[in-house]
């Protein structure tokens, strides 16, 4: 076998993020949190942002206590110079970017006619403006460094698929999922990928309740693999999207949601 085509005696190594920086949004709780701590864990430093400061300390500690290494940033997405500023914080403070996960979202759960256009503008300010703003200033910064990098936009399946409720929601994640393709083709030669990772219905403790009624036992039921997500169902997905597993991969949206969005309505 050619020396340039010669598979590494350990495949298993291009899942580590060993000398890599990772920033996260929406680090402070939830799946934001989750995702910081699996990419401490294969070996990055994580610069946690959120709007919270108290508990982004909370996360760093606890990062910090499991052996690995976190900065902590604050961050409000829906303000752009926040982003550049906090991105420029992040550079100064761990000496890049290698790897974004656009993962901060908010939610406003009411029927299409009931919508004011504060609970649209707030949802579409976070979850596709906000993305936007971080990703750009990311891109910026991985750009001019040269060395490229990887961001990973973290979608829905309700992006894909419809649910009464959550239009404003649906309509973000569904601009988010080609907001990654565009940015994909344009960055590509920069060596900068851009995927989705788009989660299904996920247990988490704030849905936790919901799942337990009947309308929420009858939405599992319409999962083909008859189970919630968890948590931990996402860690494959996030490191093969963030690390260099995934090195010829870009503009694709990844489904991680047991089969729901190939379902029959």
């Amino acid at each position: 076998m050619p020396a340039d085509t010669a598979r590494p005696a350990d495949p298993t190594r291009a899942f580590r993020l060993d000398g890599k920086v990772a920033m996260i949004t929406g680090a402070s709780r939830g799946l934001g949190r989750g995702f910081a701590e699996v990419l401490a864990a294969a070996g990055a430093t994580v610069i946690l942002a959120a709007r919270g400061t108290e508990q982004l300390a909370v996360v760093r500690e606890d990062i910090e206590a499991a052996g690995g290494k976190a900065i902590a940033v604050q961050l409000d997405v829906r303000d752009k110079d926040q982003a550049e500023d906090a991105v420029t914080a992040a550079v100064e403070q761990a000496g890049g970017i290698d790897i974004l996960i656009n993962n901060s979202g908010v939610a406003v759960t009411r029927r299409l006619l009931d919508v004011s256009e504060e609970d649209w503008s707030s949802v579409l300010d976070t979850n596709l403006t906000g993305a936007w703003n971080v990703a750009q200033a990311v891109a910026r910064q991985m750009a001019e460094d040269g060395d490229g990098g990887t961001i990973v936009n973290i979608s829905s399946l309700l992006g894909i698929r419809t649910q009464p409720g959550v239009v404003a929601y649906s309509v973000a994640k569904a601009g988010l999922d080609h907001l990654t393709r565009v940015m994909a083709v344009e960055l590509a030669r920069q060596n900068i990928r851009v995927n989705s990772l788009a989660p299904g219905y996920i247990l988490t403790d704030l849905n936790r309740a919901f799942f337990e009624t009947e309308p929420g036992k009858a939405l599992i039921a319409r999962v083909p693999m008859r189970r919630l997500g968890l948590p931990d169902d996402l860690t494959g997905a996030l490191l093969f999207l963030a690390s260099d597993a995934s090195q010829y991969v870009t503009g694709q949206v990844l489904i991680v949601d047991g089969g729901h969005a190939v379902a029959a309505i």
